[in-house]
């Protein structure tokens, strides 16, 4: 007779450190420059059509972005819980049964994840400022945003809690 070996506790879902993520993030920011790189061609060969109907302009621009990067994040969150920064760094998106967002739920998360946004530059034109002090209060409301998650229990970003999903490292378990 053979014994049945003893069966592993599930290990809970633990959220990535703060310094992973930024680090995933920056990994993400390079990949996005090439992804924007592209959009920025796609627009630009839209843009004598968007001049004939009087769209053109820094906010139509802008808008594109925005959905260039909505798609780029949505697709990969819905499809696996990563993207390409997100699977380098062995990192990904799920929801509390431990599988990746749907469309709405991927979509929900990505724009909350914009919410310290508004505030940031609300505070950068109350104070009038312009360029690199502007930059500095827009990369300072982010920081302030990202390190919300140390209070958090789970250590989850606020976007992740009000979307209803969490972020989960994937590396195993330190002996």
């Amino acid at each position: 007779a053979t014994s049945a070996a003893p069966a592993s506790p599930v290990r809970p879902a633990e959220a990535p450190t703060i310094r992973r993520r930024i680090a995933c993030m920056l990994y993400e920011g390079v990949l996005l420059f090439g992804v924007l790189s592209a959009s920025t061609g796609v627009y630009l060969l839209a843009r004598p059509a968007l001049q004939q109907l009087g769209l053109d302009g820094p906010f139509t621009m802008q808008c594109w972005s925005f959905l260039v990067l909505g798609c780029y994040f949505v697709w990969f969150w819905q499809r696996n819980g990563q993207t390409l920064a997100m699977q380098t760094w062995r990192m990904r998106v799920e929801t509390a049964a431990g599988v990746p967002p749907r469309w709405p739920q991927a979509t929900l998360r990505y724009l909350l994840a914009w919410l310290w946004l508004p505030p940031s530059a609300a505070l950068g034109h109350a104070l009038g400022l312009v360029k690199g002090p502007f930059v500095g209060v827009l990369c300072a409301g982010l920081l302030a945003w990202i390190l919300l998650a140390l209070l958090d229990p789970r250590r989850q970003f606020l976007h992740d809690r009000l979307a209803r999903t969490r972020l989960t490292d994937l590396r195993p378990p330190k002996p």
